[in-house]
């Protein structure tokens, strides 16, 4: 029992990478359409898309691990 149980938590951990990965890609993407459609190159378009989402990525990791230092609304162990 216990080696479906690891099966299926890697199992979620690869679907969550494989999610994450293709909303950045995704985000990426809209990111640079938007800019190419202000600044007019897609050169800068490109480079303002991978910033963007780099600086995004780091903000919500350091975000959440912020967050792992806040105990309102997270239950005692028993």
């Amino acid at each position: 029992m216990s080696s479906l149980v690891s099966r299926s938590a890697l199992h979620a951990r690869k679907r969550a990478l494989a999610k994450t990965l293709c909303y950045r890609a995704l985000m990426v993407a809209i990111t640079v359409l938007v800019a190419w459609a202000v600044v007019g190159d897609v050169s800068d378009a490109v480079n303002i898309g991978l910033v963007a989402n780099v600086v995004k990525t780091i903000t919500y990791y350091s975000y959440e691990r912020l967050w792992d230092h806040v105990t309102w609304g997270v239950a005692e162990a028993a």
